[in-house]
């Protein structure tokens, strides 16, 4: 798995406010790679991904659609 869940400050209020999760993903990975892999991992639906390169590391900013809150994936993943 190329996905590296972020659990920081920042990350716990996007999952709270905007029902989005925060990973570090690997930095040859495409938006669509990226969806896929959250989808079926998790059993969710993305509404849409953004992406960030700093330091040489890759962010994804995933948002979920709103039937689908971003906090039960959190907690599986042990984050909350």
């Amino acid at each position: 798995m190329s996905l590296k869940p972020i659990a920081t400050e920042k990350a716990v209020m996007m999952i709270e406010r905007e029902n989005s999760l925060t990973f570090e993903t690997s930095r040859d990975r495409n938006k669509e790679e990226i969806k896929n892999e959250i989808e079926k991992l998790f059993d969710v639906k993305v509404e849409n991904i953004r992406t960030l390169i700093r330091n040489g590391k890759k962010y994804s900013y995933v948002k979920l659609k709103k039937e689908f809150p971003a906090i039960d994936v959190a907690t599986k993943l042990g984050m909350m």
